[in-house]
């Protein structure tokens, strides 16, 4: 018999519908029955990508036994932690205060009204590595609950108290300035490693934030720069974490080497890696990076993408209840697939009849630009062969903020590669998100799935689609899109203001205990600093530099965090550099479809990280382009910085010298 999760659009919630546990999703229903009955709640959160969510999930939650005490005792409910990441943040913060670390799948135990007073991660259903039996948890607790009240009411008020302190943003106020970026640039350069990229140890992650940061401080002029994004960006293409033969990265590496990765494949990584790329071949010209650019996209395209126009949120780690067995081969699979040519492309791919992850092999590739190149039949070969097998999970939910990384990251590989097909596709993405996603009160639902919208939009969904209409507009040069972001920034700034920068929750979203304000990046950017990020831009194409100033109290707010910690501040880092570059304002006036005006915009399409472009025909509804005309019936560009304003331009070479191009 079905449970009630049969009837949510989250996927993750679904594969729980037939356990034998009475769940019910996160609401009312299931807070009342938990008063109505005076029995405690246990909240279990985790998302469809996650290994060891399944790993319990199989070993507990479909074990009739262990089913009987959750329903018995407790009144069970399951929350996907895409879909809900402020409850997510809630009570991942408060098994951080009861245990001292958190993680997923998340496993708390809360009072009727809410309120965490026990709580871990994964529990084994018998003793192992230090941790108790599930079921001995279940006893213990329900235990406690019928004769230890008063302890954890003591305990869940110091939790409930807590859990604000813990929350509240942390500000370093201090004077920002240029010497806040050289700070920041020393501080990777002393805990990057020269001999495989990247920062950190094991696991080591991915930093596109820091990546792109490093990017424009390159372009400012800092020779340190470059050579660690070159490095990490080489290391990462040529490891385990790159699907060598699909295309697009895994969530991240369990060693330092890029060797052995997590192998669940999240929009948002794929996203952001294929933006860093796209700009690094830009900088460095390295054909690679453009290879992994499109390579990245062109998976996106073929396996995360809805019919209707969305981006799906992630692909398993696990087929056939084994992790990564879908990407892994032995030395005589690829013999059976290759023939004679086995030999050479194993060399080429670190292949070999031990293998290097349980008898099985993770390509690698060590070979030439060259030796890549000549081989991409091969690749084909063994990619048509590994399309037969069975294939990972897919969590076929469509969240806004992961599709408005999607949708810049597409918008890019238009403007810089030229390919019709990235446009076309951005530009359907973002038509369905206005569509889909777009509420009749100008406000945004978090997440599509199942054919229906639904959760309140959440910061992050609004400042990372405003971020990619942005990218999408200054790509095609359509003032939709440009009004669309507009638009959105108006509704963002007057939901989520907080009295400086904004909440990560609307004024009107009902969560528990508090209201989120989030600062830190993580996996993606920060709602708070992508705003800023926003903002700083807006502020010159709407000629309001009201917005710049908004932008630039957040940005004291966060203070000598960017320069202290620039792994956890990347995207403050990138409006930071924004802010005090001087950015240029550049209006072209003229159709950006004729000839004259192609020529000109060739000049401003290059990698220029500290410009705003508006361009359009006279009378076009953006307001850096108002009051300024053809001149002589030309395409005509008007250049200001600063408050200042220069001569206008028609010609190419005038436009490059002014603008400081060789």
């Amino acid at each position: 018999m079905p449970n009630r999760l049969l009837y949510e659009a989250s996927p993750y919630l679904r594969q729980h519908a037939e356990n034998p546990v009475d769940w019910y999703p996160w609401g009312e229903e299931a807070l009342e029955k938990a008063r109505r009955e005076d029995k405690p709640i246990f909240l279990s959160i985790g998302y469809a990508a996650c290994h060891w969510c399944h790993v319990m999930a199989h070993e507990s939650f479909e074990d009739p036994e262990v089913a009987a005490l959750l329903n018995t005792w407790f009144v069970p409910v399951k929350v996907d932690r895409e879909e809900r990441p402020d409850l997510d943040a809630i009570y991942i913060q408060a098994v951080h205060l009861l245990t001292g670390s958190a993680g997923w799948p998340l496993s708390v135990f809360l009072s009727p009204d809410g309120v965490p007073f026990f709580g871990g991660t994964y529990f084994p259903p018998l003793p192992r590595h230090g941790l108790p039996a599930f079921r001995d948890v279940l006893r213990a607790v329900a235990e406690a609950w019928k004769n230890r009240r008063a302890e954890i009411r003591e305990v869940g008020a110091q939790v409930a108290e807590a859990i604000p302190q813990q929350m509240a943003a942390r500000p370093l106020p201090g004077v920002l300035g240029p010497a806040t970026l050289e700070e920041a640039v020393r501080q990777l350069q002393d805990q990057f490693d020269p001999m495989h990229g990247g920062w950190g140890g094991a696991p080591r992650f991915p930093q596109p934030m820091a990546l792109e940061f490093l990017l424009r401080r390159h372009v400012a002029g800092d020779t340190r720069a470059l050579p660690m994004v070159v490095r990490t960006l080489e290391a990462m293409a040529r490891g385990g974490l790159y699907d060598q033969l699909g295309g697009g990265f895994h969530r991240y590496s369990v060693d330092e080497r890029w060797l052995v990765p997590h192998f669940e494949k999240m929009l948002y990584d794929n996203a952001q890696l294929a933006r860093v790329y796209l700009h690094a071949y830009q900088v460095a010209g390295l054909p690679l990076f453009r290879a992994v650019a499109e390579e990245t996209l062109d998976f996106v395209l073929r396996e995360m993408a809805d019919p209707a126009g969305g981006f799906y949120a992630s692909l398993d780690a696990d087929s056939e209840g084994e992790e990564g067995k879908f990407y892994l081969w032995t030395a005589e699979e690829i013999r059976t697939v290759l023939g004679p040519e086995a030999d050479r492309f194993s060399t080429l791919y670190g292949a070999t009849a031990q293998g290097n992850l349980d008898g099985k092999n993770i390509l690698t590739f060590v070979g030439s630009w060259e030796e890549r190149e000549a081989t991409a039949g091969l690749r084909r070969s063994l990619w048509k062969a590994r399309e037969r097998r069975v294939r990972p999970a897919r969590d076929e939910k469509v969240i806004a903020a992961w599709n408005g990384l999607m949708l810049a990251a597409l918008a890019e590989g238009f403007r810089i590669l030229g390919r019709e097909d990235y446009r076309a596709t951005a530009e359907r993405n973002a038509a369905f998100l206005l569509e889909k996603l777009y509420r009749p009160d100008g406000r945004l639902w978090h997440v599509w799935a199942e054919a229906q919208a639904r959760v309140e939009g959440f910061l992050d969904d609004y400042a990372h689609l405003i971020d990619g209409l942005l990218v999408l507009y200054e790509a095609t040069l359509d003032s939709r899109w440009y009004l669309a972001a507009a638009g959105l920034a108006e509704t963002m700034r007057s939901c989520f203001a907080a009295p400086v920068g904004f909440y990560d929750t609307a004024h009107d979203h009902a969560t528990p205990l508090v209201r989120p304000r989030t600062l830190q990046d993580n996996a993606v950017p920060s709602g708070n600093a992508m705003a800023a990020w926003v903002l700083l831009r807006l502020a010159g194409l709407a000629a309001t530099p009201a917005l710049a100033e908004e932008a630039w109290r957040g940005l004291e707010e966060v203070g000598e965090n960017l320069s202290r910690f620039p792994l956890a501040f990347g995207q403050w880092l990138i409006a930071l550099d924004y802010a005090l570059s001087n950015p240029w304002e550049i209006a072209l006036v003229g159709d950006p479809g004729e000839a004259d005006a192609r020529a000109l915009l060739d000049v401003l399409f290059g990698y220029r990280p500290h410009q705003v472009l508006a361009a359009g025909k006279p009378g076009t509804p953006i307001p850096l382009l108002a009051d300024r005309t053809m001149l002589g019936g030309r395409p005509t560009v008007y250049l200001c910085r600063g408050g200042v304003c220069y001569e206008p331009v028609t010609d190419p070479d005038r436009l490059r010298a002014l603008l400081g191009n060789s």
